[in-house]
């Protein structure tokens, strides 16, 4: 068994004296992990860190084998990454949460590209923010766990809508709430798409994000705790606030 794609790489780590444990994200083959051979040599070491854009080749006898892999670099992201602690906080973020909640070896194409779009801002500190938050939107999305964001679910209303219901993850008017204000979660309008986008709604959208990704999607999978790399993010985004 064989085959070629290119990828992200989510992690590494050293195997026996020589190899290394790669995983990465592919747009065909999703979250796939195999032995890099010679993996912690002076050649091949630099280019294994997470976020770096590979071309692989993976071969294994049977399909269910971890295999092997070769890898050849087609652009790092370490550089940006390692100059800028937002980006370096937001990186960790990424690569984390794919880690974290992908199934193995299955095929997400779409999130995929919305991937690669997004390490590809690395650096770019005034659209980073929001282009991560829409991302765990769309990671949510592709993990069964999308918003509905349109209307309100109590009144049916596309006007006022300002919390989001943390069961149903469905829009709630001001109207709607009522007495249940207090328990629903902020819906700012940058959730939607909506407005200028300043830091404070970005922050009220990582608040809101966090909760589906902790009490639905983390717990879902067996109600293992978050990669702590995502809080990391989100505090020192806010710390600029």
């Amino acid at each position: 068994m064989e085959w070629r794609d290119q990828g992200i790489l989510l992690s590494a780590r050293r195997h026996a004296e020589t190899s290394a444990i790669i995983e990465v994200f592919t747009p065909s083959h999703g979250r796939h992990a195999g032995v890099v051979r010679g993996g912690t040599s002076r050649k091949i070491a630099p280019i294994l860190q997470p976020g770096a854009q590979l071309d692989v080749s993976w071969r294994g006898r049977l399909e269910e084998h971890i295999g092997s892999f070769t890898v050849e670099p087609v652009r790092s992201r370490a550089a940006i990454a390692m100059s800028d602690r937002l980006a370096l906080a937001g990186l960790n973020a990424v690569t984390g949460l794919l880690a974290f909640c992908l199934p193995e070896r299955e095929a997400h194409p779409p999130l995929y590209a919305r991937t690669e779009a997004l390490l590809d801002l690395l650096g770019q500190g005034d659209l980073w923010p929001l282009a991560y938050l829409k991302w765990e939107l769309a990671l949510l999305e592709e993990m069964g766990y999308g918003l509905d964001l349109t209307e309100c679910a109590v009144t049916g209303a596309v006007d006022g809508l300002v919390y989001v219901s943390p069961k149903s993850g469905r829009a709630v008017s001001a109207a709607g709430a009522g007495e249940w204000a207090e328990k629903l979660l902020p819906l700012p309008e940058v959730l939607r798409g909506v407005g200028a986008a300043p830091d404070a709604e970005i922050a009220q959208g990582f608040v809101t994000t966090g909760y589906f990704l902790t009490a639905h999607l983390a717990k879902d999978l067996g109600d293992k705790p978050l990669p702590e790399a995502r809080a990391r993010f989100v505090e020192a985004f806010s710390r600029g606030l």
